[in-house]
């Protein structure tokens, strides 16, 4: 293999994935460290990029209702220790608290609280702006074909 044969592995569509979703969820972080409706406290530790990409996925996967740790693990991709870390963080910060589950008191479930709900609100806000712009810079027809794209692509797994 020559040097000439190695450009595929900047351009493959898994490494642009890769880039996009970092770029994207870095843009979102960046919104949520400068929205005013964050509390003060979680938008420095967003500035100062102590909150990352991985603590996002219990903002995506953590239902209003709650969720028990195992189910959120296994949306997030995530080993159950792993998201334990996270949780903890995020339950040391205020975003979430854990309660015994309604259905079976032998086992927790996670949830919002009052400032996580503010904080699942900002990263509202933050993802339609941050697809706004990518909207912007690529045209929405493009935009649109890549919404699709990526919606059947997730779907097929």
């Amino acid at each position: 293999m020559n040097a000439l044969d190695e450009a595929w592995r900047l351009t493959h569509l898994g490494r642009l994935l890769g880039e996009a979703t970092r770029r994207f969820d870095e843009r979102v972080l960046h919104l949520m460290a400068h929205d005013i409706n964050v509390p003060l406290a979680l938008s420095n530790l967003a500035a100062r990029a102590q909150v990352s990409a991985a603590h996002i996925h219990i903002t995506r996967h953590l239902e209003l209702q709650g969720t028990r740790l195992t189910d959120l693990a296994q949306r997030a991709g995530m080993s159950k220790q792993a998201m334990g870390d996270l949780v903890d963080q995020c339950e040391a910060w205020g975003l979430v608290t854990r309660e015994a589950d309604p259905r079976d008191a032998r086992v927790r479930v996670v949830k919002f609280t009052p400032t996580g709900l503010a904080w699942l609100q900002a990263f509202k806000d933050a993802v339609a702006q941050a697809e706004q712009e990518f909207r912007a810079e690529v045209g929405g027809d493009v935009a649109t074909v890549v919404a699709i794209g990526l919606e059947a692509y997730a779907g097929a797994a």
